[in-house]
């Protein structure tokens, strides 16, 4: 009876380990990409100080909402470490009738890059994963102003020299290196749909405000950058084995 027991205690051990073998195995596999909406909180008030000089409200100060897409793959060479890559871009306006002028003023906010992320391997179920983004960041600031209705000929009277004009249509744009650590929670509905919920800060340097054909801006302010919190959300597709 003894040596029944310990045969049945030997041979359980034996199922037991082959068992969590093949679970830590299939735990560090999955691969997924999905639909991002990302809410973001850049410093737009350096742009709102000029809006507001314009007779406009000023864009808003409690964020905006961008839209994207990422992906991810576990290297099954390197425990719980996946990579992949993200890609979002949204924007925001102020617009309004002042005086005699239809003006209009856009921020635009985009970035794109690799990422990497470490899965805690000693959460089960769920994909607890932290790392971070590297690529590149970009903001956009539009602005535009009219009066009057537009014609083949007036349009280029702008241009000749033919017409006093007021009318404004510019384009600033920024372009940086980007770095953002993100923490990320992704919940697994079934095998095959995942709900992320996440965030992380974009750390950006480098690059030049230019205008329009690419000329460099003077005096623009030190703070108008692409260094933003965010908010991380999305459904993806694929299939998970946490």
């Amino acid at each position: 009876m003894k040596r029944l027991l310990i045969l049945l205690t030997i041979s359980f051990s034996v199922i037991h380990a082959q068992e969590n073998a093949e679970v830590g195995w299939v735990a560090r596999f999955g691969l997924a990409g999905g639909v991002n909406p990302v809410y973001l909180f850049p410093n737009v008030d350096p742009v709102n100080e000029q809006i507001k000089n314009a007779g406009l409200s000023g864009l808003s100060e409690s964020g905006m909402i961008a839209w994207g897409g990422s992906g991810y793959a576990y290297i099954m060479f390197v425990e719980n470490l996946r990579i992949g890559g993200i890609g979002l871009g949204g924007s925001m306006s102020a617009s309004g009738r002042v005086g005699d002028f239809d003006k209009e003023v856009k921020y635009g906010y985009g970035l794109g890059g690799l990422t990497v992320e470490y899965t805690l391997p000693s959460i089960h179920r769920i994909a607890v994963s932290f790392g971070g983004i590297i690529g590149i960041a970009s903001s956009e600031i539009e602005i535009y102003q009219s009066s009057s209705n537009y014609t083949w000929d007036n349009i280029w009277q702008k241009v000749s020299g033919n017409v006093m004009t007021r009318e404004v249509s510019d384009r600033l744009t920024k372009t940086s290196f980007l770095i953002a650590p993100t923490l990320n929670f992704d919940i697994p509905l079934n095998r095959f749909i995942a709900f992320r919920i996440g965030g992380g800060y974009s750390f950006t340097f480098g690059g030049d405000w230019k205008i329009n054909n690419g000329k460099n801006i003077e005096g623009a302010p030190s703070d108008l950058n692409s260094n933003t919190f965010f908010i991380q959300t999305g459904i993806y597709l694929g299939f998970f084995s946490y």
